[in-house]
């Protein structure tokens, strides 16, 4: 008799794009190496070129390791990386079950490629089917200002089903660092993921 796959024993599927804020993807893989969460990833062009730019860290999309994005991590089963570029890979098919997709951070040019369902890779393709399959799907935006066109598609991808979680990191817990401030965007994401973290004191405690 088939049996059904507990959503906790899933993959999340992780995403990181050309936005400004890499640091909050980098530090969300750094935080699932913690889990027995299986991880599997995949970064886009300007997701390299942007993680270079902001914190000096050169990722060979062609030729992947592990170490490239996160600093001293050795290469696990835990976390599978896919080319964006690559759509025969199991997350470009709704028949492939997941627990949920992150797209950390978020670009417009990919939040407006989810919008119009045009899959123009495999980070929106795997979106479109997050959104068909009706499975988690949360989007990761930084950029200010927005422009009507941003805005709009985020209220089409929030009606389809994604939930839109700004990386806008807050204060009350009395940040100090860039990396409280980090620490504080991820683990709200990890929270509407239901996966346990130790990243900040939470409020009342």
């Amino acid at each position: 008799m088939m049996t059904t796959p507990q959503i906790s024993s899933l993959p999340l599927v992780v995403a990181i794009t050309g936005a400004s804020g890499v640091a909050y993807g980098q530090r969300l893989i750094e935080t699932l190496l913690r889990t027995d969460v299986q991880v599997h990833l995949t970064v886009s062009q300007s997701g390299k070129l942007v993680l270079k730019h902001e914190m000096g860290i050169d990722v060979d999309l062609d030729n992947f390791q592990l170490s490239q994005l996160v600093p001293g991590a050795t290469e696990t089963p835990q976390v599978k990386y896919y080319h964006h570029g690559d759509f025969m890979t199991p997350i470009a098919s709704g028949a492939f079950k997941t627990r949920a997709m992150v797209i950390c951070p978020c670009s417009g040019s990919t939040m407006s490629g989810i919008a119009t369902a045009a899959s123009r890779n495999l980070i929106q393709r795997a979106a479109d089917v997050h959104l068909k399959e009706r499975r988690p799907l949360i989007l990761v935006p930084r950029e200010t200002p927005l422009s009507l066109i941003q805005i709009e598609n985020m209220h089409k991808t929030c009606q389809a089903g994604a939930t839109i979680l700004p990386a806008s990191p807050g204060f009350y817990h009395e940040a100090q660092t860039i990396d409280d401030m980090v620490n504080f965007v991820v683990a709200r994401i990890l929270d509407h993921l239901d996966i346990k973290h130790d990243l900040i004191k939470r409020w009342g405690d």
